[in-house]
């Protein structure tokens, strides 16, 4: 198996997987997140239903995708031409060609910046909206506030069987809920859907256990068990969370609705072949699934776009295969009827630096950090399509027109999702906390 290392060192095997061991014990049962009653209140109308976040990890270049820059020298512009797009006026980078063409669906945004230039610090940014409170190196996995996955499955989970946070393969470093607890973790299917093999671990009945055995056995537990509940989790008593858990692991088993949602296998190959036979495009299409089963959020977590080295010769076999995923994944929800109620939204943590470098060591040319410009994709949810959102200057060092924020970006999403981005919600010791300092979302694209 090919692993997407960044510039740190970490890998996914790296990444503390809230993963699904033995249902009686404390994998499945233990990681499972409950769902709690939408508790918002005065907020703005809901929009979206759901959110799909393709969270490109290590920091895309946004040169060589959605911002090139063909009059700039060439230390700059570096080695893609650039091609039109739907939108007069407007071109990507040659490779984006089915997102180019269908620019009219979607709305780009091109003018986030920040300061927070390296992995760890970045990615809590972008994925809470919320900066870090002290220095964070490189390669840290930090949680000072609750992530977007988390908020929403707090505030927009309902209980149909399914948890309200997916994350696949992997939990993003930042992709945590903090002081929400851990009920709003996000359930990680780490297995591969394009593998003709692929089962969601635990969530199917073990062959040797039948359902009248599987039910005979949590009938024993609930008659052996006899501790006394204090009936109140926030008194402290940790078993009540526990017995949540243990409910919510036996439903996911035994409910049809979630073997239906797993089993990509029942989608036609024709439309299996569209998203790709790769595992990208098989997530993207399971997240689809999701989706239609009514959760709330999903993150595909996409790694290895850290290109400090051979980013051109990386890019030319990576672009293709993850622009008509993309491009097939907003198209399909658009002719199911289900792109209005549905957001979709790719980004990293950062963009790359606009003078190509080889760093020491490295025999091919790169792009190191840069968090003074940024693309991200935004699609569905009533986003007006064909809106390109700012600017960056001539070289693509900065956002210079409309310059916006992370807080402005993670606002957006909440707004659209009918979550209030200045809600004040409470840590286990009473610490008031905003959702978003800054609540202002981005004024095009609501």
């Amino acid at each position: 198996m090919t692993l997407l290392r960044r510039c740190d060192g970490v890998t996914r095997r790296d990444a503390i997987q809230l993963g699904l061991g033995g249902f009686f014990g404390t994998g499945l049962a233990g990681g499972l997140r409950a769902v709690a009653e939408t508790q918002q209140s005065g907020g703005p109308a809901p929009v979206a239903k759901s959110c799909i976040l393709i969270w490109m990890d290590g920091g895309p270049t946004h040169f060589e995708t959605f911002d090139p820059k063909p009059d700039a020298p060439a230390e700059y512009r570096g080695e893609f031409s650039d091609i039109e797009t739907a939108v007069t006026g407007v071109s990507f980078s040659e490779h984006m060609v089915r997102l180019a063409a269908s620019l009219n669906d979607y709305a780009m945004i091109r003018s986030i910046r920040h300061d927070q230039g390296n992995h760890g610090a970045g990615n809590h940014y972008m994925m809470t909206g919320a900066p870090p409170r002290i220095p964070v190196g490189c390669g840290a996995f930090v949680s000072f506030h609750p992530s977007m996955g988390s908020v929403v499955a707090r505030e927009l989970g309902r209980d149909n069987g399914l948890p309200a946070y997916f994350s696949m393969p992997q939990m993003s470093r930042s992709g945590g809920p903090n002081f929400l607890g851990a009920r709003y973790a996000p359930f990680v299917v780490g297995d591969d859907p394009n593998n003709k093999r692929f089962k969601v671990r635990d969530v199917a009945l073990p062959r040797e256990l039948s359902e009248v055995r599987f039910t005979s056995r949590t009938d024993l537990r609930a008659k052996v068990d006899r501790m006394v509940r204090l009936q109140d989790e926030a008194a402290g008593d940790p078993v009540l969370a526990f017995d949540e858990y243990f409910r919510q692991g036996h439903e996911l088993v035994t409910s049809p609705e979630a073997q239906k949602a797993f089993d990509v296998h029942q989608e036609p190959d024709a439309i299996r072949d569209r998203y790709g036979r790769n595992s990208f495009g098989q997530r993207c299409l399971l997240a689809r699934r999701l989706v239609e089963a009514g959760v709330p959020f999903i993150t595909v977590y996409d790694g290895g776009w850290d290109h400090h080295s051979d980013i051109f010769g990386t890019l030319r076999k990576r672009l293709p295969e993850w622009d008509n995923s993309v491009a097939t994944l907003i198209q399909d929800l658009k002719e199911r009827g289900m792109l209005d109620s549905t957001l979709v939204v790719a980004l990293g943590e950062f963009g790359r630096t606009p003078k190509i470098s080889t760093l020491s060591g490295q025999s091919t040319p790169g792009r190191d950090h840069w968090a003074n410009a940024m693309s991200v994709l935004m699609a569905g949810g009533r986003t007006p399509g064909g809106a390109v959102i700012g600017a960056t200057d001539r070289k693509g060092f900065s956002a210079v027109d409309r310059v916006l924020s992370p807080e402005n970006f993670v606002s957006t999403i909440y707004h659209k999702m009918g979550i209030d981005p200045n809600k004040v919600v409470y840590t286990p010791e009473g610490r008031p906390a905003h959702l978003v300092s800054d609540p202002t979302p981005i004024r095009e694209l609501i």
